[in-house]
C-alpha cells in the first residue's frame, strides 16, 4: 500500500484508554476514526488489544490468520529492526487505515518487560507513520500494562471513555494517577483530550446523577466532553457488521452523538 505524506510535521495522536473493559473504547476508536475520515482527515487506528476487537470492527473476520499485525511491528522494533511506513497497514472501505491485532500481541506484552527502552517502542513506530496521517488513534487493551503505557508515552492526548455507572467511576482515579505518572516520567506533553461518558441513558435520574458527578468531580481539572454516547444496541452491532455506526445506523442517536463528538475533537485540534 502506498502512503502519501500529508505535508504536516506530525499527526495528532490520541490514546483511547481505560483499564476497565466494556466501557466503549473500541466502539469509540472506530466511530471517532470514521467521523474524522468523513471530515476528510487521513486517519490511522492502531489495535493494541490481543483480542483484536477493533480489527473485527474493521471487517477482518479471522484476525489470528493475519501475517502482519501490530505484533509484527512491535517485535521488529524491539529487535532493533526497521519497518516501512505502510507495513501491516490495512484500509477499510470507509477510508480508515488501520493496523490490525491478534493473539500474538499477548506475547509482545510479556516480552516488552525485558526490552531496552520498553516504554517507547510504540512511540518509535508512531514517528515513522506520523507524517502520513492527520490523526492516529490508539485503541488500548483493558489494563494498565506495558502496551497501554506505550500508548500513553506515544500520545499527544488521552481520551477516556467512561460508562455512566458507579462501578465505572471506581477505576477512573487510578487511571488518572497513571496518566499523570506517565506525563511526569515519560511524556511531558501528554494532555487530556477528555472524559467521554458512554452507554448513558439521559432519561433516567441515575444516569443524570453519574454525569453530573463526573463533571463536578473532574471537570475543573480534566475536560469532560459536552457530548455523551447514549445506550443503544445499535452501537454493539457495528462489530459484527464490520461497518461504522455512520453506515450501520446513519440516522440513529449513536451516530449523531459520535458526529458531535468528532466536532468537539476537531475543535480541540
Amino acid at each position: 500500500m502506498e502512503l502519501k505524506e500529508t505535508g504536516k510535521r506530525k499527526a495528532k495522536v490520541i490514546a483511547v484508554a481505560n483499564q476497565k473493559g466494556g466501557v466503549g473504547k473500541t466502539t469509540t476508536a472506530c466511530s471517532l476514526g470514521a467521523g474524522l475520515a468523513r471530515h476528510g482527515k487521513k486517519v490511522l487506528v492502531v489495535d493494541l488489544d490481543a483480542q483484536g476487537n477493533l480489527t473485527s470492527c474493521m471487517g477482518v473476520s479471522e484476525p489470528d490468520s493475519l501475517e502482519h499485525t501490530a505484533a509484527s511491528i512491535m517485535k521488529t522494533l524491539m529487535d532493533g529492526g526497521s519497518v516501512r511506513p505502510d507495513f501491516a497497514i490495512m484500509k477499510h472501505d470507509e477510508g480508515i487505515y488501520f493496523v490490525p491485532a491478534n493473539i500474538e500481541l499477548s506475547g509482545v506484552e510479556v516480552a516488552l518487560v525485558n526490552t531496552m527502552g520498553r516504554e517507547s517502542i510504540l512511540k518509535e513506530y508512531i514517528s515513522i507513520v506520523s507524517p502520513y496521517f492527520d490523526y492516529i488513534l490508539l485503541d488500548t487493551m483493558p489494563s494498565l500494562g506495558m502496551l497501554t503505557i506505550n500508548a500513553l508515552a506515544a500520545a499527544d492526548s488521552v481520551l477516556v471513555p467512561c460508562q455512566a455507572q458507579y462501578l465505572s467511576l471506581n477505576g477512573l482515579e487510578q487511571l488518572i494517577v497513571t496518566i499523570m505518572k506517565v506525563r511526569q516520567k515519560l511524556n511531558p506533553e501528554l494532555d487530556f483530550e477528555g472524559i467521554l461518558l458512554t452507554m448513558a441513558d439521559a432519561r433516567t435520574n441515575f444516569s443524570k446523577e453519574i454525569m453530573e458527578m463526573v463533571r463536578h468531580n473532574y471537570g475543573s481539572r480534566i475536560p469532560v466532553f459536552e457530548e455523551h454516547i447514549p445506550l443503544s444496541v445499535r452501537a454493539a452491532e457495528t462489530a459484527a457488521e464490520g461497518k461504522s455506526i455512520f453506515v450501520h445506523d446513519p440516522k440513529g442517536r449513536v451516530a449523531a452523538a459520535y458526529s458531535r463528538l468528532t466536532d468537539e475533537v476537531l475543535a480541540n485540534a
